[in-house]
């Protein structure tokens, strides 16, 4: 994210476009890419053929909305579940079986958790979310938000799957601002496999002949450089 002074709607509307790409491609080993046009809406929508919602509230409340295209939700769910090694054969091919709802509603599950843990550590807020709701709807339907929002700004940003098939993220919240004081400091990124793969390659170069020393206070016990990693890790 940008570290402007002032962060505002579009800037977390960004933030939330990356989770859905990053999850989705990754879950699904294809390529999803979103439009660079960001579409102002009066309200948001549930849409056919496969629709997805939820809200969040906390340091800010809102709603998120994926309205699938039935080929679009297929070949997510079918990308997705190949990935994970289940055989061909025993997959959905109907945009409107369960079993495509739930991957679909799990798949949003990750999106709005890698959402809200990135822009809860970045705003330094916290966010909670309610549980993702898939609906197989075959006409326009009007959802309202049910939350109090405060002048709601809603926006829509176009999809797009590695096969050219089309879904919408639908996005309302209220408007507002975060302003970053004078003092504000970034907490650095806290990579866990990296720091135990920079500890194995320390001790990997430390001579064989290294030395244990008996912990005095408890009696049978050895402290070796093992205690190193657990100190780093706040153990």
């Amino acid at each position: 994210m940008n570290l402007s002074s002032t962060v505002k709607n579009d800037d977390i509307l960004l933030k939330l476009c990356h989770s859905v790409s990053h999850v989705l491609s990754s879950t699904s080993a294809s390529h999803i890419s979103h439009a660079g046009m960001v579409q102002s809406i009066s309200r948001t929508r549930l849409k056919p053929d496969l629709a997805c919602f939820s809200i969040f509230d906390g340091g800010f409340s809102g709603l998120v909305v994926i309205n699938f295209s039935a080929t679009a939700a297929i070949e997510i769910y079918r990308r997705y579940m190949l990935n994970m090694g289940m055989p061909e054969t025993e997959l959905a091919f109907s945009h409107t079986s369960d079993d495509v709802s739930n991957v679909m509603g799990e798949l949003m599950n990750q999106i709005l958790g890698d959402f809200i843990g990135k822009i809860s550590k970045e705003l330094q807020t916290s966010i909670s979310q309610s549980q993702p709701k898939m609906l197989v709807i075959n006409k326009e339907l009007t959802i309202s938000i049910d939350t109090n929002l405060d002048n709601a700004v809603a926006r829509r940003v176009t999809f797009k799957t590695e096969n050219n098939h089309i879904f919408y993220l639908e996005f309302a919240m209220d408007k507002t601002e975060f302003i970053r004081s004078a003092d504000f400091e970034m907490d650095e990124e806290f990579d866990l496999d990296s720091l135990i793969e920079t500890h194995g390659q320390k001790q990997q170069a430390q001579s064989e002949a290294s030395k244990y020393v008996l912990d005095p206070n408890v009696k049978g016990i050895v402290v070796d450089d093992a205690d190193d990693l657990l100190s780093e890790l706040g153990l």
